[in-house]
């Protein structure tokens, strides 16, 4: 096992980086926006009121016991991508211990700054201008918890993404990802109407060549050692502003897996047979 965690190391720490230098120009041009509620990122904002509740009831169906008023209390959860820590904030509120990881380091400037506002937050969450491969030597099977939202559309090596993820997680632990899935109708709305047309989202933000199929998610997370338990559909209205889940994962789609535990030297597992479906929680459409 020593053997291997070096040899990952070594890998992660000489391969090339998970982070496009685009992208990371796309961000920076509109890092000061994080947190205009009207602005570029409203549809991040309204996204909080069910991924959050995603997250925290999926991990309190997980766990044995937790504090009352700080659900999540005790658990080491790392937002990678987190931007100007949109969904770190919330998680630090309902108890955890967040780490939020962006490598554009104005997006953590705007998020220091937001939290600076809350000294609730200020024990609780902690940013770093850091890529995911470059914490991974510090960091092997250091967080219960990783969310990447709205983040592996936006890298340039999904699988050594989803690589660093799995070395980072304890044995056991939870990965949330929330993305855009690979279809007609997503480059139809997801670019074409939401960018272009009535401007919900900056021009330029997403590739669609760069959109993840939930088929091939699935296959390089069961691949990596990470088993799905659900793949769930979402999607955003325009004229409420909201966000709801759906069957369909035609547009957008939340999926959790769960570290298995060692598996040898290699790490892999064999893929389940077909994706597992878990209905969001009757809370999941709360505003926390």
């Amino acid at each position: 096992l020593l053997l291997f965690r070096f040899t990952m190391k070594r890998l992660f720490s000489t391969s090339h980086s998970t982070v496009d230098p685009k992208e990371m120009k796309k961000f920076q041009l509109l890092s000061h926006k994080w947190w205009d509620e009207e602005g570029e990122y409203s549809a991040l904002h309204s996204m909080n009121d069910i991924r959050v509740p995603f997250i925290r009831d999926t991990l309190l169906s997980i766990r044995n016991h937790h504090q009352l008023g700080n659900p999540l209390s005790g658990l080491k959860i790392l937002d990678v991508g987190c931007g100007g820590g949109l969904l770190s904030e919330p998680l630090g509120r309902l108890g955890a211990s967040v780490t939020g990881i962006d490598p554009v380091e104005d997006n953590i400037r705007t998020a220091d700054w937001h939290k600076s506002f809350d000294p609730i937050l200020a024990k609780r969450v902690q940013y770093k201008s850091s890529s995911l491969e470059e914490i991974v030597e510090e960091s092997v099977e250091t967080f219960d918890v990783i969310v990447a939202s709205e983040v592996v559309e936006h890298v340039a090596d999904l699988e050594m993404f989803i690589k660093c993820c799995y070395q980072v997680l304890k044995p056991e632990g939870s990965l949330f990802i929330t993305t855009i899935n690979k279809t007609q109708l997503s480059y139809v709305l997801g670019i074409v109407v939401a960018e272009k047309i009535i401007g919900i989202v900056p021009e330029g933000t997403h590739e669609w060549e760069k959109f993840v199929p939930p088929e091939e998610l699935q296959h390089l997370l069961e691949s990596s050692g990470l088993s799905v338990k659900a793949v769930n559909g979402m999607l955003y209205n325009p004229l409420t502003g909201a966000w709801s889940w759906r069957e369909s994962r035609s547009l957008n789609y939340a999926m959790h897996a769960v570290k298995c535990g060692h598996q040898g030297e290699s790490g892999h597992v064999e893929p389940s047979p077909g994706t597992q479906h878990q209905e969001p929680s009757a809370t999941a459409g709360t505003r926390l």
